[in-house]
């Protein structure tokens, strides 16, 4: 099937609730603006550069998300026009990110990453160290960041069970946030789990962002340095 075609498929097998970012990364983009001339717009990337460098090439209608580990010193390539911030994970981080959002006179939306899965190269918080996180005086002086979720990523596992159990944690830990921290926060609203091979799983447990490539746009590509 085309790209377009797995797009539509996947948009009828999930809730109209629940966001797809057709996750470009290490796409031409040819793939991207065969999605974008059959109406998709909604695209994420995982390196700076190379989000920057498409950004500039392509449509401005375009919603990028960025959706992979985010070091401090690349946030300035793509603070002027990011639409989302999926992961997250340290005060340091979203430092920088308020830093540079203020050169652009913007405030840019930040998913906060928590580590669930079993493996230990995943980045993230745990409940304790994004809570206390939160209510620190550091945070509370940032101007330019506004937490509108969680994201996470489940074990790389075929053990359906545990991936499920791994989901609920991340919900669990959603539910805690929105009561403690953000109770009166109505944008507070965002769970960014899901990939291509567990994404209906995650839609079961409650996610309302899933991030799918290969089912997509094929198997990773990986450009030659």
């Amino acid at each position: 099937m085309s790209i377009l075609q797995n797009i539509d498929q996947i948009l009828k097998s999930i809730p109209e609730n629940v966001k797809l970012v057709a996750v470009s990364k290490t796409k031409p983009k040819e793939a991207i603006i065969e999605a974008y001339d059959g109406g998709y717009r909604i695209f994420g990337e995982n390196k700076p550069q190379e989000l920057k460098e498409k950004s500039e090439t392509l449509a401005k209608d375009i919603e990028w998300h960025f959706i992979g580990h985010l070091q401090t010193n690349k946030v300035k390539y793509i603070a002027e026009f990011v639409h989302l911030i999926h992961a997250v994970d340290s005060i340091k981080l979203l430092t920088e990110i308020s830093k540079q959002a203020k050169k652009h006179n913007r405030v840019i939306n930040c998913l906060l990453q928590f580590h669930i899965a079993k493996e230990e190269s995943k980045f993230g918080y745990d409940l304790a160290e994004a809570m206390e996180m939160l209510r620190s005086d550091e945070f509370k002086h940032l101007e330019g960041v506004n937490i509108v979720g969680v994201m996470g990523m489940a074990t790389f596992t075929d053990d359906h069970n545990q991936v499920r159990s791994e989901f609920k944690q991340l919900k669990a830990n959603f539910d805690r946030l929105k009561a403690e921290c953000f109770k009166n926060k109505a944008d507070f609203t965002e769970l960014s789990m899901g990939m291509s091979g567990d994404y209906q799983i995650a839609i079961e447990e409650g996610s309302t962002i899933i991030r799918v490539g290969s089912s997509i746009f094929g198997e990773r590509q990986y450009v030659q340095k």
